[in-house]
């Protein structure tokens, strides 16, 4: 369950990406549909991986806002 609420999260996210003209090409979007962040991220951070910001990795390094 957790799984599938985390995919419904970064779809919406994807859609607001769309709706606000930030994403714009079809492949991009494919991309995005097929990897999340979510593997990246460590585990006190994957609640967070549909945010559409920097977050913390870890050694003081951050994984880019979806889009930057």
């Amino acid at each position: 369950m957790r799984r599938h609420f985390e995919q419904k999260r970064w779809e919406e996210l994807i859609q607001k990406l769309i709706r606000e003209g930030m994403l714009r090409s079809s492949h991009v979007t494919k991309a995005l549909r097929q990897v999340s962040r979510e593997p990246f991220l460590p585990e006190g951070v994957k609640m967070h991986a549909a945010i559409d910001s920097p977050l913390p990795i870890g050694f003081g390094q951050t994984i880019s806002a979806p889009l930057n």
